[in-house]
């Protein structure tokens, strides 16, 4: 069997307030990119390089929450999923948010941008995945522990990779990430358009991000 489930178990861990600070570093990261300009010259080499390597590694948010979710939508806190991405990491989701993050502030042309926004998510996500880990040893015990010895809590393993010939998935919760996921893509064309109205004059430049 790919997972165990067991009757009895601890409360799940009330996300609440990662969803808030998540919520709050999104509002920052929209202050930073409608009032500052990349050290990088817009339109130059270098600056389409790093754009477009954010792109590359948004885009891959993008499907790997969607790879994620196929193993784990809707049954997150009742079974514990051990195959597919999971069996890399346990926490493919935070992982590939993480690089979603990173991806965003290299769209923006900055390496300083990006590094302090992939950093406040592994911070944020970190922090999660050890509350969501005591639960799930409460609720999983032994089983679980076998799994967190063999797996990465974060940085995924691909030598670990395995997978299960059949697997039942949620398609609302599907719907839901690719939802989710349209807001990392949609940030390609407002970043450009951000570009576009900074070098016609019509948004102040504030300072300069690095």
């Amino acid at each position: 069997m790919a997972y165990a489930s067991l009757k009895s178990a601890p409360k799940a861990f009330d996300q609440h307030k990662r969803l808030i600070v998540v919520q709050v570093a999104a509002v920052l990261a929209v202050i930073l990119l409608l009032f500052s300009k990349p050290a990088l010259a817009e339109g130059s080499g270098g600056h389409e390089v790093v754009e477009a390597l954010g792109f590359v590694m948004v885009l891959a948010c993008f499907l790997g929450r969607l790879w994620s979710i196929l193993f784990v939508g809707g049954r997150k806190n009742d079974e514990l999923v051990v195959c597919g991405p999971f069996s890399m990491t346990q926490n493919p989701l935070y992982f590939f948010s993480t690089v979603g993050a990173a991806g965003i502030g290299l769209m923006f042309g900055s390496v300083l941008a990006a590094t302090m926004l992939g950093l406040a998510s592994f911070l944020v996500f970190r922090f999660t995945a050890r509350k969501e880990a005591e639960y799930l040893a409460g609720k999983f015990g032994a089983v679980h522990a076998a799994y967190a010895e063999r797996t990465p809590r974060f940085w995924p393993n691909p030598l670990l990779y395995r997978d299960e010939d059949h697997w039942l998935f949620s398609t609302s919760a599907l719907r839901r990430t690719f939802r989710d996921g349209l807001y990392f893509l949609a940030l390609f064309p407002v970043i450009e358009a951000v570009e576009y109205f900074r070098l016609s004059g019509d948004l102040p430049t504030l300072f300069t991000v690095y």
